[in-house]
């Protein structure tokens, strides 16, 4: 398994876990948020892989951006609902 894949296996569980917890105003607002950042990320990292015009490490550079985007938000998930898993 790929870092990407274990950093995104590990954003989908922070947020699987969140929404079961969450009351029904949030449910809803919840998803769209999460749908709009999954659209931010891979634009951003898009953006990261054309600044090599189509060179080798451009696909390189795509997945550790993809992965360092999960990471930071699974962390940011955990900061602003841990409060609701405890």
């Amino acid at each position: 398994m790929s870092e990407f894949q274990t950093a995104d296996k590990e954003l989908n569980a922070a947020y699987n876990q969140i929404r079961q917890v969450l009351g029904l105003p949030d449910q809803a607002s919840f998803p769209t948020a999460q749908r709009l950042w999954v659209r931010f990320r891979n634009a951003n990292c898009a953006a990261e892989r054309d600044l090599y015009q189509g060179g080798s490490a451009g696909p390189t550079a795509y997945f550790a951006c993809m992965e360092a985007d999960a990471r930071q938000r699974t962390a940011e998930l955990k900061t602003m609902y841990g409060w609701i898993l405890q």
